[in-house]
């Protein structure tokens, strides 16, 4: 369910995609978005990171590197409006304590 299985990334089938984030670093998974190359996303992260956004800002997000999981509910809407997810990942991988 969290693997990639698209030839490549969702850039390779559709590269004008709404999205916050770069499409050539992210693979779909069997219900979500998967992360390929977290080096490129600019935000904190690991490969295999899962999860979807919705229409108002909503996310989540499971890192199996790091065993999280995180349910962001707002209510922004267009959710490109702010960076809100990124800023969320950043918090959050910023806190942890290894």
């Amino acid at each position: 369910m969290r693997q990639n299985h698209l030839p490549g990334s969702v850039a390779s089938v559709n590269p004008t995609s709404f999205a916050e984030m770069p499409m050539d670093i992210v693979g779909f998974g069997i219900g979500g978005a998967v992360v390929t190359d977290p080096a490129k996303m600019g935000v904190p992260g690991s490969v295999g990171d899962f999860g979807w956004g919705g229409l108002a800002s909503t996310f989540f997000w499971t890192d199996p590197v790091e065993d999280l999981t995180v349910v962001f509910l707002t209510q922004l809407i267009p959710s490109d409006a702010y960076p809100n997810r990124a800023e969320l990942k950043a918090l959050v991988h910023g806190a942890l304590v290894n």
